[in-house]
Formats: C-alpha cells, structure tokens, sequence
C-alpha cells in the first residue's frame, strides 16, 4: 500500500516537471522565428521634399519563406495596410504621380502580385464625442470628428515604430495620436495592456491627450472601418481566460477576424480597456465596448483614406464598429483629459496568452500541496498501525 502510494506521489512529480518544460520548450520555440525588418519613409520618392498631405511607411519583414508588409499612412484618415506575400522576394512598388492624383486607383502594388496570399486594413475614420448623461438620446451626441480632415504632422521614426498625432481645425488644442510598431520575434510590451505580440503582427496604439471636451460629462468613442479582399473582417470573437497575470482584472480579449468560412488569416486583436493616464497603473483602466461589426458603404473607405482607394481602387467591401472608451459610473474624460488604446493587426493564428511557468507554479503548489500532505498522512497511519504492538488472546 505505502509503496503504492509513494508511486503515485513520484509519478505526479514527473508529471508537473515534464508540465513546465513542454511550457518552456513552447516558449522557446515561439521566441526562436525571426523576421528582419526594413524601415523606408515615402518609397521610391525622388524628392527630399515630403509629399503633400501626408506620409507613407513602409515596414517590410522578411521571413524564411514570407514577407510581411506592413504599410502606415497619413493621406486621408490614418490607415495600417498588412500585406502578406508566399515569396521572401516581393517588392512594394508605388507610383507617386498617380499616388498623388484625384484618383489614386492602382498606383500602389506589390510584386510579383501572384505572391499575395492576404491583405487588410483598417482606417482610423472617425472621433464621436457624446455626452454620458443623455447617452441614450440622440440630444448626447455630438457632430463627429473626420480624421480625414485632420492636420496631421509628419511621421516620426525611431527604429521600427512611427508616431504620428493630428490636431481637428475645431480643436483649440489638444492633439490625437497613433504610434505604430513592429517586431522582429515574438514579446509583450512594457506598458499597459501589455498584449503579447508575435513576428507576424504590428501594434497600433491611439491616444487622446488634452482634447477640450464639449460637455462636462464627454465620453469618446472611435470609429474603425476593415478592409480587406473577398473576405475583409466582419466578425468579433471574444474569448475568456482564468490568467490576468499581465493585465490584472481583464480575463477577455476580443478578436476581430474574416468569417468562419473563408481561409484567410488576418485579424485585429485588443483587451477591452483604455487608460486614462500616460503612464498608466491599475487604477488608471477603463472598460471597454464594442458594436457589432456593421456592413459600410463600399465608397467610404476609398474616400477617407488615400491608401486604400491606391491598392483596392474604388468600390470594395468594408465593415466598421465603434470602439466606447468608459461605461456609466467611470470617471468621466474631463477627470484626465486622456485616453489610450491598442491593437494588434497581423496575420497567422491571433496571439494567445498561455499559463506562464510561474502560473503553473502557482496551481501546482496550491492544488498538489493538500493532496501530497493527505497522502502523506495516509502512509503515516498505515505505517504507525504496522508499528503498533499486538496482543495475545486471553484464554
């Protein structure tokens, strides 16, 4: 029975070891795929003038047997395009005449075009602004903010991340920001949310510093338009885990992905919550809701963004949801005057948080010690019994 028993207790042992190590080598391999990035402001521009109404970024990540491009752009509404080539060859090729015309249709490509396996985007389109205390009225909301009417300063560059702020021509001051970032392997970032981001996404993370609100109780939401081919985005999972070790009190992230009958991979992925200082801590989030992704004009999208109508041309298929910063009883905008948000965008299987070893430490310790102490006391009591003396029988 007790060498039963020590067994059993051996046998679980392993068991836990061979638990973290399959962690470790996953961790280890995930972290072993690298892409080299190429960083290139305005491509195949002949000029050292920047073009008139905005910038256009290049990111190229070559891998092994694929080539990512990541492309960031200011003509218009702010727009991040992923295009996701079978061949580490593919060139991105852009006619500025055309690029720079009334119509831009078919004046950005990448080479061979046979190698495209995917592409999507998504526009930063809109900034509503309504007031929380008549939120269910149409009294609360207020005439939105077209990004494409922005004045956009010109991109900043600082190794492979890009930032880039507007200002609205109503705005008295106050600036709206984006900053872009890829990565060579897979990581997580410093600040809040702390997504975990793979070689095959790029981070986008939008900030609203110091916009005078238009009512004492404003609240912001942003509007986001996808674009992509046959099959843009157009759905939103959201999955639920038991682990917020990186995000404390968020156990969801939300994914928006093509439908569940198409064979692409791209998706956007975010934590429901903003933040409402810039260096941000746990009292600092804010929850965060979403619309379900509605059908748009096929026309929008072209229009507000000079990016898309250059790669897609004119009509396509589009659809947009509304990201709402806060929810009744949060502290309002006007507490801070700031709000920041990411997303990532990217292609292949979306980043899943796994139990870290430390988690699995945890769960060991607190699940394995009552069981093993019990066992323990069990082969105590069988040993103890053994020991005890026997007596004859009285005659």
């Amino acid at each position: 029975m007790a060498v039963a028993i020590r067994l059993w207790v051996s046998l679980n042992v392993l068991r836990f070891i061979f638990l973290l190590l399959f962690c470790l080598c996953d961790r280890l391999k995930s972290e072993s795929f690298r892409r080299t990035l190429s960083v290139t402001l305005n491509p195949g521009l002949n000029s050292s003038v920047a073009p008139p109404g905005g910038d256009l970024l290049h990111i190229r990540a070559l891998g092994d047997n694929d080539t990512l491009h990541f492309l960031f752009c200011s003509q218009g509404a702010p727009t991040l395009l992923l295009i996701h080539t079978n061949t580490p060859t593919s060139i991105l090729k852009v006619n500025w005449t055309e690029f720079l015309s009334p119509n831009s249709s078919n004046s950005l490509k990448v080479t061979p075009e046979s190698s495209v396996v995917s592409s999507n985007a998504i526009i930063y389109s809109r900034l509503w602004e309504y007031d929380d205390v008549t939120a269910n009225s149409t009294s609360g909301l207020f005439p939105p903010y077209e990004l494409q009417s922005f004045i956009w300063s010109h991109l900043d560059l600082f190794g492979t991340s890009a930032r880039l702020c507007g200002t609205a021509p109503t705005f008295s001051n106050g600036t709206l920001c984006l900053q872009l970032s890829a990565f060579e392997s897979e990581g997580r970032d410093e600040d809040y949310p702390r997504l975990l981001h793979s070689s095959n996404s790029s981070q986008l993370k939008v900030w609203l510093n110091g916009v005078p609100p238009r009512s004492p109780s404003s609240q912001f939401s942003l509007e986001l338009q996808a674009v992509g081919g046959a099959f843009p985005l157009s759905r939103v999972e959201v999955l639920r885990s038991i682990d917020d070790e990186f995000t404390p009190s968020i156990f969801q992230v939300s994914q928006w992905v093509p439908p569940e009958n198409s064979s692409l991979d791209g998706f956007v992925q975010w934590k429901p919550v903003a933040y409402r200082q810039p260096h941000a801590e746990l009292e600092d989030a804010t929850p965060c809701r979403h619309t379900a992704p509605q059908h748009m004009n096929g026309t929008t999208a072209p229009t507000a963004s000079r990016l898309i109508q250059a790669f897609y041309g004119t009509e396509i298929e589009s659809f947009g949801i509304n990201i709402s910063f806060g929810i009744a009883g949060e502290p309002l905008y006007n507490a801070t005057r700031f709000l920041s948000w990411t997303l990532l965008m990217g292609v292949g299987s979306p980043p899943v948080d796994s139990f870290s070893p430390l988690v699995v430490t945890i769960m060991a310790v607190g699940l394995g010690t009552p069981m093993i102490l019990l066992l323990l006391g069990g082969v105590y009591v069988c040993v103890r019994k053994s020991q005890l003396p026997t007596y004859e029988p009285i005659n």
